[in-house]
């Protein structure tokens, strides 16, 4: 029993090390693009391609389909592409354990995190929010008649 938290522990740092090994790889790749103009360029792009899935998600029934396509995979691919290149750039702030960050890259990392937390609880509200009326219907209802769906069906 005094073996597993040994091998696992062992375990666990030889992920840390690939990890970091994998970001010292990565810390290598874009160097004329380590600037914070190309970092806030690639924030506006992905906030645009944020605001183009929303777009499309409120078209989604109301407007034609070729509108939603256009508005959905243009916001998969501009966000995509920026998202991939600003955890690049962004390095092991953005995905690392805390292990592997430095004291300035740890408070960076937390700050923004803290923020990130309050979006996640307002999105969470808006969902709860949005579920109301079916629980409101769902609990109200009274049953239905199996004679209804029989008549719908076309066995009567």
């Amino acid at each position: 029993m005094t073996e597993q938290p040994g091998r696992l522990a062992a375990y666990w740092e030889r992920k840390l090390d690939k990890m970091d090994e994998h970001e010292l790889r990565h810390s290598r790749r874009l160097p004329g693009w380590r600037t914070r103009r190309r970092r806030r360029t690639l924030t506006a792009v992905l906030a645009l391609a944020d605001l183009g899935l929303i777009a499309g998600a409120s078209v989604f029934t109301t407007e034609s389909d070729w509108l939603f396509g256009v508005l959905w995979m243009g916001g998969v691919l501009l966000g995509g592409g920026a998202f991939v290149l600003l955890r690049i750039l962004t390095g092991r702030m953005s995905g690392g354990f805390s292990r592997l960050l430095d004291e300035r890259e740890r408070e960076w990392r937390h700050r923004v995190t803290y923020g990130g937390f309050r979006g996640v609880m307002m999105l969470s509200a808006l969902l709860v929010n949005g579920t109301i009326p079916t629980i409101v219907l769902g609990w109200s209802l009274p049953d239905d008649d199996p004679e209804d769906f029989a008549e719908g069906m076309g066995n009567a």
